[in-house]
């Protein structure tokens, strides 16, 4: 070891130059040795799939024996997302008010309920006790009214189907036992 040390203070092994984390100003990079060519041509590297939040998964339609919720009649299944902890969350169209729709399950779920957001206008129903550390949402109906001056309503992802837009949303996280 010290063999190695007094050749390096000689001078007599060559050095490699300190990382430099940026570019000093006025400096100039060193040229970087040519990749030899390969045989294959190179593939782009696998695009990694969006959020599985994000990706909704065709299912048949809940029931609210399977949510533990009660669903709004003739409220449509739009599609499920995957919550993340093992949870799902059920989104439903209507073609009802978001006030009919607060006063249906004020008066099912026998709770006040809360208004979450004014604009646009939210409201949630605790339906389940959250539990934080197996939880990633707690159990619940949340209302959303999609309806302004904007917008005409919740585009209808179903080609052709009726209604053609949503005026409210009905998201439904359904009671676990975690």
């Amino acid at each position: 070891m010290t063999f190695l040390a007094l050749l390096l203070t000689a001078g007599l092994l060559p050095q490699q130059p300190v990382p430099q984390p940026f570019p000093k100003p006025g400096a100039t990079q060193p040229a970087r040795p040519a990749q030899p060519p390969t045989s294959e041509p190179s593939k782009p590297a696998p695009s990694t799939p969006p959020a599985a939040a994000q990706t909704p998964v065709a299912s048949p339609d809940p029931t609210e024996a399977t949510l533990g919720a009660p669903i709004y009649p003739k409220a449509q299944f739009l599609a499920s997302y995957d919550a993340g902890r093992g949870q799902r969350y059920y989104i439903f169209g209507s073609a009802a008010s978001y006030a009919d729709l607060v006063a249906y399950y004020r008066t099912v779920l026998k709770q006040r309920g809360e208004l979450v957001f004014d604009v646009p206008a939210t409201y949630i129903f605790e339906i389940g006790r959250f539990r934080e550390e197996t939880m990633a949402f707690p159990p619940s109906v949340t209302i959303k009214d999609y309806t302004s001056e904007m917008s005409a309503g919740y585009p209808n992802p179903k080609p052709g189907a009726q209604p053609a837009r949503f005026p409210s949303i009905i998201q439904i996280v359904p009671v676990t036992e975690r």
